[in-house]
């Protein structure tokens, strides 16, 4: 049986991720990784509930409180507000969490080479979404490069990011093939009860969902 392991924050793009890699025929090593963001024990719960869907062969969960140190991102410092979505804003979101996805992706290398796994699945998306840099292709192949010459010379990882050049509703389509449960899934940057349905995930979502005609299943404040 082939092994992945799957960037599982509990979210919409990484749920459907975990379920495409099952769906390729990797068997799920699942990492969820809590790094201080303020819908932390609503995220693990949903990654803990997809990952039990999936019959996961691993679940690990690492804290990086360290990001919570560093602040600079409204997801790790209460101090910074979370924006509300606006179609006209040119500046980098405040949602943005300093060169998060190298730490995570090199957590996820470490685990990866450990179990033998063949491949790493990461639901990053450049098209439609917040415009963090390191969700760009090129950081992708950039990673790669890091993977094959930070391993051993017997090592063989893949780094998968299936939804790079996918809009979200794109990613909801190919989730609503798989018969993904997103009832289990968490998108909110603010709200662990209901959604607040005015932050940028929560506005990315609610329009996926609205331009494939599906009824949402979250429950949200607006």
């Amino acid at each position: 049986m082939m092994k992945a392991v799957c960037l599982l924050s509990g979210g919409m793009d990484s749920s459907t991720l975990a379920y495409v890699a099952k769906n390729r025929g990797y068997d799920i090593l699942a990492l969820h990784l809590n790094y201080g963001q303020r819908t932390e024990r609503k995220e693990l719960a949903c990654a803990k509930k997809i990952a039990d869907l999936l019959d996961a062969e691993a679940f690990i969960e690492i804290r990086l409180d360290y990001f919570t140190m560093f602040g600079a991102s409204s997801l790790t410092d209460q101090k910074i507000a979370v924006e509300e979505y606006d179609p006209g804003r040119m500046h980098m979101p405040t949602t943005y969490v300093p060169f998060r996805n190298a730490n995570l992706l090199s957590i996820a290398t470490s685990f990866a080479e450990a179990r033998g796994a063949d491949a790493i699945f990461i639901g990053v998306q450049s098209l439609d979404y917040s415009g963090y840099p390191d969700c760009r292709p090129q950081f992708i192949e950039a990673f790669q490069n890091v993977i094959d010459l930070g391993t051993k010379d017997t090592t063989k990882i893949t780094l998968f990011a299936p939804f790079i050049a996918m809009t979200k509703a794109d990613i909801l389509k190919e989730g609503i093939k798989l018969n993904v449960p997103y009832e289990h899934t968490w998108s909110c940057y603010r709200n662990e009860e209901k959604a607040c349905g005015t932050c940028g995930s929560c506005h990315f979502r609610k329009e996926a969902f609205a331009a494939v005609g599906r009824r949402d299943p979250l429950q949200y404040e607006d």
